[in-house]
């Protein structure tokens, strides 16, 4: 099933980032939620050469209801990007 899907990134040190998607008006379990880790985590091979991409998956529409998956150091960074807007969001297709 195809979901409506953004990217960003996130800068944790000067030569990593944290991969960010975002699922659009959708409610995932977490089977689904896996899998669009990693196709996000073999696009990033794919795309940048990056052997162990760092990726969180966020779903939800509003500050109350986010929900994010994936390593708790780059969720704790991911959250606080968000929440000060610093994540610019560009649509992404994973096949």
């Amino acid at each position: 099933m195809t979901y409506k899907l953004v990217h960003g990134t996130v800068f944790d040190s000067p030569r990593r980032v944290i991969h960010v998607v975002r699922v659009v008006d959708e409610i995932l379990d977490l089977a689904e939620i896996d899998d669009i880790a990693e196709k996000m985590r073999n696009f990033a091979l794919s795309r940048h050469g990056e052997q162990a991409a760092n990726v969180v998956v966020v779903q939800g529409s509003s500050k109350e209801t986010l929900r994010l998956f994936g390593d708790s150091y780059a969720k704790t960074l991911v959250r606080a990007a968000l929440f000060n807007a610093a994540v610019s969001w560009s649509p992404v297709t994973l096949d």
